[in-house]
């Protein structure tokens, strides 16, 4: 097997690409409204309770109808899961690991199509659609090959008279609840790191992106995955994800999404169900309120456009978005008004168009909501840009930036999921990384400076599951940054990288006297 590379991004730059590109925008568009069934055990079910995905750009087109699961049709799931699991469980290491080669491949080979699925149903840019598949490819080959390893001897400390080994054994069923903002990229490396450890799910998507969720189980399929080893019910969180959560014979539940919604799973998940025979393992990834430290030794042009591209990438819809832009304040001013002199250049607009640098957030509700933070922020700080709606048929909002906030301010704790930037001043670098660490959470940050000894405190002490230098505090790369953070941030599973696997599988030491 070839050495893990991660998978190109595409460059728009090259007209054959665009063209490329706009071709699997028109076939998208040409399928759109389509009825999607429920899939348990191979057997696709049809309830009638249809829930439609609506194109956050346009909010007049229906992108698919998407059948719902009630109770019964999820208990169906978690038997057939069940009982696949007695014969996934024996399938090789080697065997499943080829199934998610085979599906990475076949994504490759239809990258733009599930790249243009996201712009009409994610609102994702070109470019952030693009990122999102790539990864989606990189999590298959990366636990394929990382699987692999586990399944080889483990090195022991040998003994006289006594042959020892150590195996990796899969837990059972799992519950798969992924998010809409990665809604290819995450929910891919979820559920294949689940299944290729020997597990077989029950995936409950999200359902503003349960369109992009189907696809994927089209390519599973076509991968040669077995039936009930995926199992898809999309329906309602608080029905189905915690009929899943609270029942006996779910082993895990691996969630991204709010930490609201996380403490509640692992509440829950901690809870004896009657005729449960184990402890069940929560994996969660529950967002982050990101900073951006920059110093006054530090190139101030680049720290200013990683700050745009990490608050406003996907209308700072990514649990590792920048919302907090700490700026010593001898250089205060001119970072600020850098940020706003770039910000000022992103064209917002529908998804589908390649010049669109910022299109909607996902839906009405979180569109409504960020308004509020934005009325909020303007009592709390100066309002420098933006602060209103944006033109158009769907969930646009300025990129907004307010200056002069309190690190206490609501906008300086709460996670908006939003286009909505916070700029503090810091006195000095120890009163920056003061401000930084002030939240309950703890995902992603990075810091701008060119003084090493900064640099190497910030290493200390800046607590971050992934801290990154003088770059941009988005665009973890599966292998290269395994990503995961502290506190209310998650359980720090590092998704991406090799002991990620370790959360879906269990030890298992055999000795045998010579």
């Amino acid at each position: 097997m070839i050495e893990f590379r991660n998978e190109p991004l595409t460059d728009f730059s090259k007209e054959e690409n665009r063209k490329s590109f706009q071709k699997a925008l028109n076939e998208v568009q040409s399928n759109l409204g389509k009825e999607y069934p429920i899939i348990i055990g191979g057997e696709a079910i049809q309830t009638g309770d249809q829930l439609p995905s609506i194109n956050p750009s346009n909010v007049d087109e229906v992108i698919g109808v998407v059948h719902q699961a009630d109770h019964n049709l999820a208990e169906k799931a978690m038997q057939t899961a069940t009982s696949t699991f007695e014969t996934w469980k024996n399938v090789s290491p080697a065997a499943r690991a080829r199934i998610l080669l085979r599906a990475a491949a076949i994504l490759r080979r239809k990258k733009h199509v599930f790249s243009a699925w996201m712009v009409l149903e994610a609102g994702k840019s070109w470019p952030e659609a693009d990122a999102d598949t790539a990864e989606a490819i990189d999590f298959m080959e990366f636990y394929a090959r990382a699987m692999m390893d586990y399944s080889q001897r483990q090195p022991l400390v040998p003994i006289d008279g006594e042959e020892n080994e150590l195996i990796y054994i899969p837990l059972g069923v799992g519950a798969i609840i992924p998010p809409w903002n990665f809604p290819l990229a995450i929910l891919v490396g979820m559920t294949t790191a689940a299944i290729v450890c020997g597990n077989t799910v029950c995936l409950k998507p999200a359902s503003t992106t349960n369109v992009i969720a189907a696809k994927f189980m089209e390519i599973l399929t076509e991968a040669g995955l077995p039936a009930g080893v995926v199992n898809f019910v999309p329906g309602s969180g608080s029905e189905i994800g915690e009929y899943f959560v609270k029942h006996p014979l779910t082993r895990f539940i691996s969630f991204t999404g709010s930490h609201e919604v996380g403490l509640r799973i692992n509440e829950l998940a901690a809870k004896m169900a009657p005729g449960q025979k184990w402890i069940k393992r929560v994996v969660a990834e529950m967002g982050g309120k990101d900073s951006i430290i920059v110093d006054q030794h530090a190139d101030l042009d680049l720290a200013a456009e990683a700050i745009v591209v990490s608050a406003f990438g996907f209308s700072g819809q990514k649990c590792s978005a920048c919302s907090r832009a700490i700026v010593h304040e001898a250089v205060y001013e001119q970072v600020l008004e850098k940020v706003i002199a770039r910000t000022k250049k992103l064209v917002v607009g529908e998804a589908k168009d390649v010049t669109v640098d910022v299109g909607p957030v996902i839906d009405e509700r979180a569109y409504q909501r960020i308004l509020e933070y934005i009325e909020i922020g303007k009592k709390e700080g100066r309002l420098v840009l933006g602060g209103e709606k944006a033109d158009g048929n769907g969930y646009f909002i300025q990129p907004t930036i307010f200056a002069d906030v309190h690190p206490e301010a609501r906008i300086a704790q709460e996670e908006i999921f939003g286009p909505v930037l916070a700029f503090f001043s810091a006195k000095n670098f120890e009163h920056a990384l003061e401000i930084a660490n002030n939240t309950k959470y703890g995902l992603t940050g990075s810091v701008f400076s060119r003084d090493r000894f900064n640099l190497e405190r910030a290493r200390r002490e800046f607590y971050v599951g992934n801290l990154y230098f003088n770059r941009k505090c988005t665009g973890a790369l599966v292998g290269v940054h395994p990503f995961g953070g502290f506190n209310l941030s998650g359980t720090n599973a590092k998704a991406g990288g090799r002991e990620y696997l370790l959360q879906f599988m269990q030890a298992k030491c055999i000795s045998e006297r010579l």
